[in-house]
């Protein structure tokens, strides 16, 4: 069975530029490249990867391109423009001409909605992306998730993602608020969501897949397994647990659903969604 992640990063670690990992995640403070994350493939029987931006730089995305140039796991890259610049459609001319770049995100989370979700500049970037076929990472905490429905309702001509299901507060249990604005924003046909980025929100000692269980059952009941796509975070998941740990948890869910619907959830959604 085909498996493709829909979310990986790789970087060259800098204290500086990833000043986000902190002491509590110091296993991740080195450099992360294709060729390590190809013997974990290898061993999961994974086919490949979408490479997500971790830095808000042109520079990021060019070295995502430059990656997958010589790395055939990376089968697209959502990378990094200024969305409130005033170049911004010459921009986005000159990464259309680059065919892996399947879309673009921003960091979102936790910034105040003035930055991003509400600035009159942002939204008209955001505006543009779906005349060149590219599609928006939403990346968010769960009390964003109001602002992200208003914001993500102007667009219905553009595809969406959401990353991370959003960021419940997995580890004190919260997840009512969580699941009422998750049904909210799956109300968008046009609106994807990475079943990812679990694990670092919950216990990162004490977890399992009943952990999880909730909020996976609430993501597939409201978008259904036609719009959930399994993503890892690779190798920011290594904070809480393994790879094959983390791809676990969403082989576990499927064991629930008909057989019919594994491939999508593994790799057909992701595939369709970003058109690799």
């Amino acid at each position: 069975m085909k498996v493709i992640d829909s979310h990986v990063h790789f970087w060259n670690y800098d204290p500086t530029t990833h000043g986000w990992i902190n002491d509590d995640m110091q296993v991740i403070r080195k450099d992360f490249l294709p060729a390590d994350l190809e013997q974990v493939f290898a061993k999961n029987k994974v086919d490949g990867c979408v490479a997500v931006q971790a830095d808000t730089t042109e520079k990021e995305t060019n070295f995502l391109v430059e990656l997958s140039k010589k790395h055939p796991i990376i089968k697209g890259v959502v990378g990094w423009v200024d969305l409130s610049s005033e170049n911004i459609e010459e921009r986005l001319q000159v990464y259309s001409k680059e065919p892996i770049i399947k879309g673009f995100r921003e960091i979102m989370q936790g910034a105040p909605d003035d930055q991003f979700l509400t600035n009159k500049k942002f939204q008209a970037g955001v505006k543009k992306l779906s005349a060149y076929g590219f599609t928006y990472d939403v990346l968010i905490y769960h009390d964003q998730l109001p602002s992200a429905i208003r914001f993500t309702e102007k667009y219905p001509d553009q595809h969406f993602i959401l990353d991370h299901i959003a960021k419940p507060d997995i580890k004190n249990k919260q997840w009512k608020k969580w699941r009422d604005d998750i049904r909210e924003l799956s109300r968008n046909p046009n609106m994807y969501c990475k079943l990812s980025g679990m694990v670092t929100e919950a216990d990162w000692k004490k977890w399992n897949f009943e952990t999880f269980e909730p909020y996976i059952d609430t993501v597939a009941e409201y978008f259904g397994t036609d719009r959930i796509c399994f993503g890892s975070d690779w190798p920011v998941c290594l904070v809480a647990g393994k790879y094959e740990q983390v791809l676990r948890i969403v082989t576990e869910f499927l064991e629930q659903v008909a057989a019919t619907e594994h491939e999508q959830v593994l790799s057909g959604n992701t595939s369709r969604f970003y058109k690799l």
